[in-house]
């Protein structure tokens, strides 16, 4: 991650400031970031299993490159200078697929559509992929929520499915420290996806 975020601390730390300062128009070419994920163990258990991720659902507002932010009186509006590098889903659909590899529960984990024929499907709508003020806080709280739905398709039968989420302050009202605390929030949310479906697939015994 600190890869990732060493291109973007000048302009962030030339844009620190209020929340305002954040959403303000910018001319020039906005620069990109993409979440890294966290770096999951194998916990071994293989089972002989290929899992399909589908491309998560989200609204119109979340499907998009643009950084979404809630203002404190409600409004929805995107932070300026700086994009995802692809559509949110999408890019949460690789990181799906990232953190199950690494997993080591099911023998394949591929992102749909794909030609490895699936034994399971896991169903994602993405609800919240935001950054939150709330009040008078200085600094605002990143949420992920999505609904996590487990299919086997041999079946077809609905093998679990719960909401998977997470927030995190970000330590300051800075791009870096909004950025941060997305990689965090979306990195709790992951690992609790993938702890639940792992346990729901446990064989009997």
């Amino acid at each position: 991650m600190r890869r990732v975020l060493a291109g973007l601390l000048a302009t962030a730390l030339a844009c620190a400031g209020c929340a305002g300062s954040l959403l303000e128009s910018d001319a020039t070419a906005p620069e990109t970031y993409r979440l890294e994920g966290a770096a999951t163990k194998d916990r071994g258990d293989r089972l002989p299993l290929a899992l399909s991720v589908v491309r998560p659902r989200a609204a119109a507002a979340l499907d998009s490159e643009r950084i979404a932010v809630v203002q404190s009186d409600s409004r929805f509006d995107h932070f300026s200078g700086i994009r995802w590098s692809e559509p949110a889903p999408q890019m949460l659909q690789q990181l799906i697929v990232r953190a199950f590899t690494a997993d080591g529960r099911f023998e394949a984990v591929v992102a749909a559509p794909s030609r490895v024929p699936a034994d399971l499907v896991l169903d994602v709508e993405l609800r919240r992929f935001e950054a939150s003020y709330e009040g008078t806080a200085a600094a605002p709280s990143v949420r992920v929520e999505m609904q996590v739905t487990l299919v086997d398709a041999r079946q077809p039968r609905r093998i679990t499915s719960f909401v998977a989420s997470a927030s995190v302050v970000a330590d300051a009202n800075r791009r870096t420290a909004v950025l941060q605390a997305f990689e965090r929030a979306t990195a709790a949310a992951l690992d609790e996806t993938v702890s639940r479906v792992r346990a729901a697939v446990a064989p009997a015994g």
